[in-house]
C-alpha cells in the first residue's frame, strides 16, 4: 500500500492524532539543515535564543504564521510553552473580569479540562452543552446562551475524541472569542478578526510539541492583572517577543519551515482544498460500505479527526482492524481510549495517497469480514 516516496524512506502512513505527520519535505530540510543550520557553524538546538541567527528563525516562524493566518497588525503572535493544557488556565488567569462570568460552550473532554481550570479562578456559565448527546453533535445556534456581561466566550473550534468541527462560529458581539484551535488551526481560513485569543498546541499541523501557539488582540494584553508572576502574563511575552525565557528554540524553527511548507503548497486556500478532498474520501467510504459508520452529524463532522466505528461496535473486530492496518503500514488508527471505536486522524500533512490506501484497507477488511 505504501507510495514509492513511502517505500524508499522506509516511512508509514500515521494516522495518530498527535504529535502527528509532519511534511516529508519538512523533515528532510530539517536534516539536512541539523548539523550546520545556514553556515552559521551550528545546530539550531545550540544557538543562543538571543543571537540574531535565531532572531531570524523566529521572525520566520511570526511572519509565516501571521502570513497564513492573515492576522492583522492588531494581533500578538506568541510562541510559548506548555501546551493547550497550560493555556486552560492562563487564558482566565488574563482575561477573566472581576465580577464578570466565563462563557462556555461544553463540546468535550477538552473544553471541560479548561472549564475545570477556568472555574478556580472565575464562576463559569455553561453557555451550551451536547453531554448528553455523548458529544456526538455541536450545539444548535438557539441551544447557546450567552450572557451579555461575560468577560469572554471559550470554546474548541475541533474535537479530537469526539470528532466534531465547527463550520461556522457562534457570534458573540463585543465579548471576545476564545478558541482552542489545536487540533485545526491553519487547516482551513478563518477570520482572526471575530477571536479576542485563539491558541493551539503545535503538534498536529503546525510544528511539533513543545510549541503552544498564542495569537491574542492586543487590547486585550493589558487585561491581566500586573501581580500576576510574570512569566504568567501575556503582556510578558508580547513585550519580549516571546524571548522572555528560553523558547522551544527548535521547535520554533520547525514552525517556520512548516509555514513555508504551506505557502510552496499555495497557501491556505490550497491546503484546505486538500483537506476537503481528504476527509470527503475517507467519509464516502464510511457511509457507502456497509460495514462502518459514523456516529457523529453529518453537518459537525470534523475534518481533521475522522472517528468511525464497525456496525453493532465489534470491539474485538476493531481491534483486528487496528492491528491489520498497522501491519499495513497504517498506523495510529486505534480510537481515543474513552470513547473507543476508530479514528483516523488526517492533518495538512497527511499525503491524499495516505487516505487512499486506508480507504483501500477499509474495502478489502469490510469485503472478508463483513
Amino acid at each position: 500500500m505504501k507510495t514509492g516516496s513511502e517505500e524508499k524512506t522506509g516511512r508509514i502512513f500515521n494516522f495518530s492524532a498527535g504529535p502527528a505527520v509532519l511534511p516529508l519535505e519538512v523533515l528532510e530540510q530539517a536534516r539536512d539543515e541539523m548539523i550546520n543550520h545556514h553556515a552559521s557553524g551550528m545546530s539550531v538546538m545550540e544557538m543562543s535564543h538571543r543571537s540574531p541567527e535565531f532572531e531570524a528563525i523566529a521572525a520566520r516562524a511570526e511572519a509565516g504564521v501571521r502570513k497564513q493566518l492573515n492576522a492583522s497588525a492588531d494581533y500578538e503572535i506568541l510562541f510559548l510553552q506548555g501546551g493547550a493544557s497550560h493555556q486552560f488556565a492562563m487564558v482566565p488567569m488574563n482575561l477573566a473580569l472581576a465580577n464578570k462570568p466565563i462563557d462556555l460552550i461544553n463540546t468535550g473532554v477538552w473544553t471541560q479540562k479548561a472549564w475545570d481550570e477556568a472555574a478556580k479562578l472565575a464562576v463559569v456559565n455553561i453557555a451550551a452543552t451536547t453531554e448528553p448527546e455523548k458529544f456526538r453533535r455541536l450545539p444548535r445556534p438557539d441551544e447557546i446562551k450567552l450572557n451579555p456581561n461575560a468577560s469572554y466566550v471559550h470554546l474548541c473550534s475541533n474535537n479530537t475524541i469526539a470528532g466534531t468541527e465547527w463550520s461556522d462560529f457562534p457570534e458573540t458581539g463585543s465579548i471576545p472569542l476564545v478558541a482552542d484551535m489545536s487540533s485545526n488551526i491553519l487547516s482551513r481560513p478563518v477570520d482572526v478578526s471575530r477571536f479576542g485569543l485563539i491558541f493551539a498546541g503545535a503538534q498536529k499541523n503546525i510544528g511539533p510539541s513543545g510549541v503552544t501557539l498564542v495569537v491574542i488582540r492586543k487590547d486585550l494584553i493589558e487585561r491581566a492583572s500586573k501581580n500576576l508572576p510574570v512569566i504568567l502574563q501575556y503582556r510578558t511575552h508580547a513585550k519580549e517577543k516571546s524571548l522572555y525565557n528560553t523558547p522551544p528554540t527548535y521547535g520554533i524553527y520547525m514552525v517556520a519551515l512548516v509555514m513555508e511548507w504551506m505557502e510552496r503548497q499555495g497557501g491556505l486556500a490550497a491546503v484546505e482544498k486538500k483537506n476537503i478532498e481528504k476527509a470527503r474520501l475517507l467519509y464516502d467510504a464510511i457511509d457507502s460500505l456497509g460495514f462502518y459508520y459514523s456516529p457523529v452529524e453529518k453537518k459537525d463532522r470534523s475534518r481533521m479527526n475522522v472517528v468511525f466505528r464497525i456496525q453493532g461496535d465489534k470491539e474485538d473486530l476493531e481491534k483486528k482492524f487496528v492491528n491489520e492496518a498497522a501491519a499495513e503500514g497504517l498506523s495510529g488508527l486505534k480510537g481515543h481510549r474513552l470513547v473507543g471505536g476508530l479514528r483516523a486522524s488526517i492533518y495538512n500533512a497527511q499525503p491524499l495517497e495516505g487516505v487512499k490506501a486506508l480507504v483501500d484497507f477499509m474495502k478489502e477488511f469490510s469485503r472478508k469480514n463483513g
